[in-house]
């Protein structure tokens, strides 16, 4: 089934018709795609069912970003893959309106779930984009949530957009590219590119950019604080932050849901030693941020290698920035000895986890054939420099 290419199929899906097809189809398994065309095409024309049908599959897709608003929101295929996760833009939001902002210019807004975050907040947004049918989505999905009052939408390049007056400016540039929207790693390739997005930033008082999570720190103004964010545990963007009531120079990494925010403070990492009681495995935030140190200093751990970003300590200290496990076993890297093992102790449930090692998870699970009641953690990694396995299970909240 096709999706929504053109405006005026756009405009027909938000037609009495095509509300009531949207409606019929909210709940439909895609399974039952053609079965469901057939019927639908026997009373309703059959772009504008094949329209429908694309579109109730991109709610379904965006409920993982969108929750219970997907629902009655509008999406175009970029739309679904590059906007921002709700949880992560009402951070953003929240941030934003702390520090004051009350009229931000959204700059590549695409189908608005930035702007939507934005005015929940309280904050008044001119989302621009120069795709007139992620323009077309982002009113509508203005509308459909009743926020319409506080989000004006431009057709427009942003690059010749005016922001002059707003409190702040937001860039989401766009990162994929090609006909199957690859991604891009390269800032300078980012559609504007990143250099552009720092200028146009450095002259509003307050500025947020969107980046992908990985870029090179060396690609990071010295005058902007950048955030890496995770959400759930998996890393979902950083931002660089400009203007006042952030540090220039600084890293932080945010824990969502639970909203914990580390700062960095610039530490050496920490000497490697022997593997303790307890392994800690930072948040993904904590790594890409490489604040693994300032989690080891707060916990008084150290490293079980200088490459491998696991802290071991002796004691144990809770912390939001880092997974605890209980270790009961160090070993040589060897799968006979762990098989045996294992069965001796009756493990046939295990969780496999690597950090600087070679095997497959995978494939070391088929090997180990196991069987029985019990269960523990397996984790591959270096310590010291060689091939070893660390046997424990996860520490309880």
């Amino acid at each position: 089934m096709g999706q929504v290419t053109d405006l005026d199929t756009f405009s027909a899906l938000l037609a009495p018709e095509g509300q009531e097809l949207l409606t019929a189809l909210r709940d439909h398994d895609p399974a039952d795609d053609l079965t469901v065309a057939t019927r639908l095409r026997r009373s309703h024309p059959a772009p504008l069912v094949s329209a429908a049908l694309g579109q109730a599959r991109l709610r379904q897709r965006a409920a993982a970003k969108f929750g219970d608003d997907a629902r009655r929101m509008y999406f175009t295929p970029n739309g679904v893959e590059q906007s921002t996760r709700a949880t992560v833009a009402a951070h953003r939001a929240a941030r934003l309106a702390a520090l004051g902002v009350r009229t931000l210019a959204d700059l590549c807004s695409g189908i608005g779930g930035d702007a939507l975050a934005l005015a929940r907040a309280g904050i008044s947004v001119l989302a621009v984009d120069r795709d007139p049918l992620a323009c077309a989505a982002a009113r509508a999905n203005a509308e459909a949530l009743g926020l319409a009052d506080r989000i004006e939408v431009r057709c427009a390049d942003v690059t010749e957009v005016d922001t002059a007056g707003y409190d702040a400016v937001f860039v989401d540039p766009a990162r994929r590219s090609g006909v199957r929207g690859g991604r891009i790693f390269d800032p300078e390739a980012y559609s504007p590119p990143l250099s552009w997005a720092v200028d146009a930033a450095r002259t509003a008082p307050h500025a947020a950019l969107k980046i992908a999570p990985g870029v090179p720190h060396e690609a990071l103004p010295d005058d902007a604080e950048t955030e890496w964010i995770s959400d759930g545990g998996d890393v979902k963007e950083a931002v660089v932050w400009f203007g006042p009531g952030t540090r220039p120079g600084g890293r932080r990494a945010t824990l969502l849901p639970g909203g914990a925010t580390l700062l960095g403070a610039a530490l050496p990492d920490p000497e490697p030693g022997p593997v303790g009681h307890y392994l800690y495995e930072p948040d993904g935030a904590v790594i890409r941020a490489h604040l693994v140190a300032d989690v080891a200093q707060q916990i008084g751990g150290r490293l079980i290698d200088p490459t491998i970003a696991y802290i071991t300590a002796d004691a144990l200290t809770p912390t939001p920035y880092a997974t605890a496990y209980e270790i009961t076993d160090v070993l040589p890297f060897n799968v006979k000895k762990l098989r045996a093992l294992l069965r001796e102790r009756g493990v046939g449930i295990a969780e496999i986890k690597k950090r600087g090692s070679a095997v497959s998870p995978e494939e070391l699970r088929k090997k180990l054939r196991l069987e029985g009641v019990n269960s523990c953690t397996i984790i591959l990694t270096r310590v010291a420099g060689k091939p070893s396995m660390l046997l424990g299970s996860p520490v309880r909240a």
